[in-house]
């Protein structure tokens, strides 16, 4: 009997963990959006950083790209079923947010952000572990795709030259953060579909 009530208690716990998980990814697919927001506005920052006054490129840019993401989670009205895996998730990016603020204006302020590949090294490290940590904690092995990306973006940006870095530090973005945002907005679409068919 007890043994019995050891398994039904484990299925359970096991039932709990997979829900919290799933909540949590549907979390971070909420937030597509903003993968693919920032993915074009390192596009941009990138481009613009060749024209005219382009030391102004990525404080303009990072800025109307955090403004931006402000207004619209904002307007989404917050999750409103806020979870702890959601909150976990949502720390990890947070964390990730403000330790590059943190660093990158310091860097550039100080003229001390002048090799490319340092910069590219740094940032695809940072973005590699708040995938991963995000990834590895939601058990979403897309995620954890993403994160492997931008740790072979870091390493590589070490090793090559500036513009094989940059052309990979390029590519990282497009799958990493335009690719798994669309299809974080595709999937958080195929699941209001879902929701809506079994409600109806």
């Amino acid at each position: 009997m007890l043994e019995e009530t050891s398994r039904q208690d484990l299925k359970e716990r096991l039932a709990l963990i997979e829900t919290m998980m799933a909540e949590g990814r549907q979390t971070t697919q909420r937030w597509g959006w903003s993968f693919l927001l920032w993915g074009v506005a390192y596009y941009i920052a990138i481009a613009w950083t060749d024209a005219p006054h382009g030391k102004w490129a990525w404080p303009i840019t990072m800025g109307a790209a955090v403004l931006l993401s402000f207004i619209i989670a904002s307007r989404s009205g917050g999750d409103k079923s806020r979870t702890t895996m959601s909150r976990a998730v949502g720390s990890i990016w947070l964390a990730f947010g403000m330790t590059a603020f943190l660093l990158f204006v310091s860097l550039g302020i100080s003229g001390r952000l002048t090799d490319l590949r340092v910069f590219i090294a740094v940032v695809a490290a940072m973005l590699g572990m708040a995938n991963g940590a995000s990834g590895y904690l939601l058990g979403w092995r897309v995620q954890m795709g993403c994160a492997v990306i931008w740790w072979i973006t870091a390493v590589s940006a070490c090793f090559l030259s500036v513009s094989r870095a940059g052309i990979i530090f390029l590519i990282a973005i497009f799958f990493c953060q335009i690719v798994f945002g669309v299809y974080g907005m595709l999937e958080q679409h195929r699941t209001r579909i879902r929701r809506k068919a079994i409600h109806a």
